[in-house]
Parts: structure tokens; C-alpha cells; sequence
């Protein structure tokens, strides 16, 4: 592939080096309103979307909605809670791959459980032991992602150059959307498994 597929690569690269998740210790322990709910939510996430200038992290109707679907319990005098943030964050990176119902059956056991359950293991002991494991992850990731590169990079050598760039790139995309798609299977038999 040519110097700009490689800078594009090493650009994935960078920017997998820089995903930051909110840690639990950076939201505030004191109730928010919804407003103040989607502008500490903007102001943590907003890196991670595709287009910044057009895309919303969340809104007051998002907000709403997952409280009617029981993705989220009802605010307590207009005002959310930490543990109502921290299951905005695991809706908010599972929306992008689940369905609704998914997400519900995910989340019910954890919201009846462990959402303001008064115990020292809480909600936020499950999402400060779950998101311990990122920075493990994206090393085992960008070597994946390397690893489909090299590969991609096989592809289509009997081709004209001026096709090889293009399908070569499309190699690579097939490769990653391949994993994704097994994996979304996986996550999905799993979820069914949760339901019985």
C-alpha cells in the first residue's frame, strides 16, 4: 500500500494510543441535572466520535428514552447520580453494536444488583474492574490491527497499481470487519445465553 495508507495506519495507531475511557473518579459525586449530565458527557467523550462538529454524545431526548426502555432508572428529583452516569457510558459505547433489548438484558441484572445498592461493591467497583482491563486491550488491539495490515498488504499483487491501493485498503477493512462481525455474534449468543 502507498505512503498515505501507511500514514492513515500509523494514525489509527496514534489515536489508539490516546482512547481514554472516563475514569469513575473524574465524575462528580454530587447529583446532576440533565443538562449538566450531557455537558460532562461531551466534554469527556467527545474525541471518540467520527464527526465532532455534527455528532452528539448524548441528549436530553437519548436521556429520556433509555429511562422509558428501563436501560436507565429514573432520575430522583430531576437529578442523576454517578452510578446513572457510569450506565450512560456502558449504554453509550454498547448502543454503537447492540439492539435495545440487548442492551436491557445486559444491563438489568447490573441496575437491579448493584445500581445504588449501599454495599462497597457497587456499580462503580464493576465499571472501575471492567475498564481496568482497557490499556491490555488496545495493545493486543493495535497488534491485531497490525497484524490485518501486513496481511491486507498480500493482497492483489497480480493487480494494476492504480487498483491495488483501493482493493488493498478494502482487504484491510474486510479483515476488520470481519472480527467485528464474529464478535458481535459471540457478544450477541452470549446475550441470548443471559436471557434464559
Amino acid at each position: 500500500m502507498t505512503i498515505n495508507t501507511e500514514d492513515l495506519l500509523n494514525s489509527i495507531m496514534e489515536s489508539l494510543d490516546r482512547v481514554e475511557y472516563i475514569k469513575a473518579e473524574d465524575i462528580p459525586n454530587i447529583d446532576l441535572y440533565m443538562d449538566q449530565v450531557t455537558t460532562f458527557m461531551d466534554s469527556k467523550l467527545q474525541a471518540s466520535l467520527r464527526h465532532p462538529n455534527e455528532d452528539k454524545i448524548l441528549t436530553k431526548t437519548m436521556i429520556n428514552n433509555y429511562a422509558k426502555n428501563d436501560l436507565l432508572p429514573p432520575p430522583i428529583k430531576k437529578k442523576y447520580s454517578k452510578e446513572h452516569v457510569l450506565l450512560l457510558i456502558f449504554i453509550y459505547y454498547y448502543k454503537g453494536f447492540l439492539s435495545i433489548s440487548d442492551i436491557q438484558t445486559l444491563l438489568k441484572p447490573i441496575t437491579e444488583m448493584y445500581f445504588q445498592n449501599g454495599q462497597d461493591f457497587n456499580l462503580e467497583s464493576i465499571y472501575k474492574e471492567v475498564f481496568s482491563m482497557e490499556k491490555e486491550q488496545i495493545e493486543y488491539l493495535k497488534a491485531d490491527v497490525m497484524q490485518k495490515y501486513q496481511r491486507a498488504e498480500q493482497t492483489f499483487e497480480g493487480v494494476p497499481q492504480e487498483d491495488r491501493e483501493f482493493l488493498q485498503k478494502f482487504s484491510f477493512i474486510c479483515l476488520l470487519s470481519v472480527d467485528v462481525y464474529i464478535k458481535k455474534m459471540i457478544i450477541e449468543k452470549l446475550i441470548d445465553d443471559l436471557k434464559k
